[in-house]
């Protein structure tokens, strides 16, 4: 059988770069990139805390593709998200599930009375407003999150944006959040993190990635990077893929009571 003729540089640009990257779903990588999942399992471990919980809440819910893979929700379930093309995708796969989606700019205060929810629920969350969090929980409730750590993939983007600072390579430090958390009355039960392996075999998935997960190189485009896009794109074709380590942090906090 014929080896197939590798995909030219201007074919896999107009590919990713013509691609919809609505929603939280990562499934267009299939093949094109790897990446190593964190040993807690978190859509499992969230699935268990909601199956015990009576009223939950998912802050920044993205597509809701998460939530909506939990076995059991509770009784009162609600998500939120700020990107209107999440918003639509969410609601059209959480409402048969029960779950209400409100429309939210993922800024204080949230659309919600205090004491609301006894679990609270987010994954990768862009920001994490901890007195918020506290105060919709009710007294022993918990704070749910995985969250990207510092410095994830950022073989990839000082590989367009040059050396980054370090107090920019140290955001997200997991010490930062049980500070935050502690600061805002919850006690931290729970605190991991790991660094994972991650591949882009091909300069589509590059530009894929960046297209989706917008705050890792602000502002990119092809455009803008297209010389930088065709030396990475002929280095992968010479040495393999590109490798970068992601990294990700486990939280789990209790409100006191």
């Amino acid at each position: 059988m014929p080896t197939p003729t590798p995909r030219t540089f201007e074919e896999l640009v107009a590919e990713a770069d013509s691609v919809s990257v609505d929603g939280w779903d990562f499934s267009w990588l299939d093949g094109r990139a790897t990446e190593q999942r964190p040993s807690w399992g978190y859509q499992r471990a969230m699935g268990e805390r909601l199956a015990r919980a009576s009223a939950a809440l998912d802050i920044q819910t993205g597509g809701g593709e998460v939530l909506a893979g939990a076995p059991e929700l509770p009784a009162l379930m609600v998500a939120t998200e700020s990107w209107p093309p999440n918003v639509a995708k969410a609601t059209a796969l959480l409402h048969p599930r029960g779950a209400a989606v409100v429309a939210d700019e993922d800024e204080p205060p949230l659309p919600f009375a205090d004491e609301a929810f006894d679990l609270v629920v987010s994954r990768h969350p862009v920001t994490v407003w901890w007195a918020e969090i506290a105060r919709v929980l009710r007294p022993g409730g918990t704070y749910f999150s995985q969250q990207v750590g510092p410095a994830s993939v950022f073989e990839l983007v000082e590989y367009f944006l040059g050396p980054q600072p370090e107090h920019i390579r140290r955001t997200r430090h997991p010490d930062d959040a049980r500070q935050a958390a502690e600061a805002a009355g919850l006690d931290v039960v729970d605190l991991r993190g790991e660094s994972l392996r991650t591949e882009f075999h091909d300069i589509g998935a590059v530009i894929y990635f960046l297209r989706k997960v917008v705050w890792m190189v602000p502002g990119f485009t092809v455009g803008k990077y297209r010389d930088r896009l065709l030396e990475l794109h002929r280095l992968i074709q010479d040495d393999g893929p590109f490798v970068a380590y992601t990294t990700r942090f486990l939280i789990e906090a209790r409100k006191r009571s």
